[in-house]
């Protein structure tokens, strides 16, 4: 019922987008109990079915890893991945699986790098969140060091930075060194706040932002995903022909 008054409300788009435009999504939390994610393998099945009925052909799984929080390691996170795939073989979903990591650049972040186990897509694509409370004193260091090794850095969620809001170049300084951008798709319908709407359109209008991304973690973010496919903001994403997801 949510998504048909949708349909009709002002703003919105009287034809949802068919999110098989966008063909694969490289970040969520679909592997159960490993970090603030899926909580079982029931929910990673759900959420899973719900994303290929909106049309994605292929998903990167991204659990958290943290120096304090969610101590996650390649293993576990492979591991946990095989686990999925068996059940969706199961179940009779078809959908490719594969799993990365959404590494937060924090006080431990340089010791997982330097030991050279980071887990990547794509072609060395690495995926790399910030604190919501503050810039890490050594990111540009770390973002040099990566890149020096190869690693293409994709900036998971940005328009959710708000210690940024009021200094838009330092976005403009990332793009620059040749950091990707990665928005939240349910952030342009305002599910975080209006501000974080108002900075993930911005970035559309700019065409600052390369990938887009659900970072599903429950059947809420389904939800606010299902209302996104009504956003007009994300038919002029696609329409931009700017987003790289389908190169993964």
């Amino acid at each position: 019922m949510g998504l048909f008054k949708n349909l009709f409300t002002p703003g919105k788009l009287t034809k949802p987008v068919d999110l098989s435009a966008i063909k694969t999504d490289m970040h969520s939390h679909l592997i159960p109990g490993i970090d603030d994610g899926s909580d079982s393998l029931e929910s990673s099945v759900e959420l899973i079915r719900g994303m290929v009925e909106l049309g994605y052909q292929k998903i990167i799984t991204t659990p958290h890893i943290q120096g304090e929080f969610y101590q996650n390691t390649p293993h576990i996170i492979l591991s946990g991945l095989e686990r999925v795939k068996r059940e969706l073989k199961k179940q009779n979903i078809s959908v490719k699986m594969e799993a990365a990591a959404e590494y937060l650049i924090d006080d431990q972040f340089e010791a997982k790098y330097k030991e050279g186990e980071l887990l990547t897509f794509g072609k060395k694509h690495l995926l790399v969140e910030m604190s919501y409370f503050n810039e890490h004193p050594r990111l540009k260091e770390f973002l040099f060091d990566l890149q020096i090794e190869g690693y293409r850095i994709i900036l998971a969620h940005p328009e959710r930075y708000s210690y940024w809001f009021r200094n838009f170049k330092k976005y403009e300084e990332l793009k620059d060194r040749g950091i990707f951008f990665q928005i939240n798709i349910t952030s342009l319908t305002g599910y975080y706040s209006a501000d974080v709407k108002k900075m993930a359109e911005r970035f559309v209008d700019e065409e600052m932002v390369d990938f887009a991304g659900t970072d599903m973690h429950n059947i809420n973010y389904l939800e606010a995903l299902r209302r996104s496919c009504s956003e007009k903001y994300l038919k002029k994403l696609i329409d931009s022909g700017k987003l790289l997801n389908s190169t993964l």
